[in-house]
């Protein structure tokens, strides 16, 4: 059986939240920071994200 995980990524600080699913974490995380993939999230979620 397939596993998948929910994922929540942050724009900023107070910023917009982002979650998601995903059945290869590592990969996904990678597209987000890479912005690979058109959409709402390579418009809002910039990298490096904040660990405050």
């Amino acid at each position: 059986m397939k596993q998948y995980y929910i994922y929540i990524l942050a724009s900023q600080k107070n910023g917009v939240l982002y979650v998601g699913i995903t059945g290869d974490l590592v990969k996904r995380v990678w597209q987000h920071k890479n912005n690979f993939v058109e959409g709402f999230t390579k418009k809002v979620l910039r990298f490096p994200l904040s660990r405050e």
